[in-house]
């Protein structure tokens, strides 16, 4: 069976952003809906805290990304080239 081919590549970044705005609406829903009492200033510390750390680990993976990417080209130019016949259609 052929690899399944996502449709982007995977970012934690913005899925650590987006949890963390989430979970500030899902608190201000809940003091909405009088289940909990959530103080005004909660969402500063959520938020930012939460694009604080998205910032971090994007970064981090950004660092993997290039050194992953890195790495594969070293390998590619150390095999043969991918034709030498010189087959290739011209058009």
């Amino acid at each position: 069976m052929p690899r399944a081919e996502f449709r982007h590549e995977f970012r934690p970044g913005r899925l650590i952003a987006g949890l963390s705005v989430l979970t500030a609406a899902l608190l201000y829903g809940g003091d909405a809906a009088g289940a909990w009492h959530t103080p005004w200033f909660t969402a500063f510390p959520v938020v930012f805290g939460g694009l604080f750390l998205a910032g971090v680990v994007a970064a981090l993976h950004y660092g993997v990304r290039r050194r992953r990417s890195r790495r594969s080209a070293s390998r590619e130019n150390t095999e043969a080239p991918a034709s030498t016949s010189g087959s290739q259609a011209m058009r």
